[in-house]
């Protein structure tokens, strides 16, 4: 295999693998071990799609849009202001119930919902797949050039379900109902953080 497919997927790793909504709600779903594979697969089809259109030639289209980003940037700080309040009320429930909660499944189609909402709701995603790892690649021409996107796709595919089958091995550590509570606790930072910092990118663009 040619150096553009791991310089591709050493470039997608650095991107995808950080504390983020996304990351955090694939990995509180593989604890439950519930609807993994669809998270899982829902997160790295919609990479492979906006690094493909990156590779196509989106990514001007991207930069000359900053209204339809700001609107992004608007309602996914909503969403994650939201969610994020779900997150720090299941912290504060009682044992029993913090712990009966997580018996509770979601339905596959609460899931795919969650899943592109935090995906298609975060205008970052689509600087870093269209804008910026479809700059990097118009570095390469021919086939260099999809043989990075692809090893930017094989990344995405990898990290997902690494993390999301991976969290299987923590699950002893979620029967008790203190480590749930850090968790939520963590999950509500994590996405007040990211919601204001989408409400900041908003008001400049």
């Amino acid at each position: 295999m040619e150096l553009p497919f791991f310089t591709g997927m050493a470039t997608g790793a650095t991107l995808i693998i950080a504390i983020g909504a996304q990351n955090a709600f694939v990995l509180t779903q593989g604890i439950r071990a519930q609807h993994r594979f669809t998270v899982a697969f829902i997160c790295s089809m919609l990479d492979a799609l906006l690094i493909t259109l990156g590779v196509a030639g989106m990514g001007s289209l991207i930069e000359q849009s900053p209204r339809l980003l700001g609107f992004a940037a608007g309602g996914g700080a909503l969403f994650l202001v939201v969610y994020g309040l779900k997150s720090l009320g299941s912290a504060f429930q009682s044992e029993s119930g913090l712990l009966s909660e997580q018996t509770c499944s979601m339905s596959r189609k609460q899931v795919v919902f969650t899943t592109l909402a935090i995906t298609l709701l975060n205008p970052h995603v689509y600087l870093d797949t269209v804008v910026l790892l479809g700059a990097i690649s118009s570095t390469y021409s021919g086939q260099s050039r999809y043989l990075f996107a692809t090893g930017a796709i094989a990344m995405s595919f990898f990290w997902f379900f690494l993390l999301s089958y991976g969290a299987a091995l923590l699950a002893p550590l979620f029967k008790k109902a203190i480590t749930w509570r850090i968790l939520h606790t963590l999950i509500f930072l994590v996405m007040w953080r990211i919601a204001f910092s989408l409400l900041r990118y908003a008001t400049i663009i």
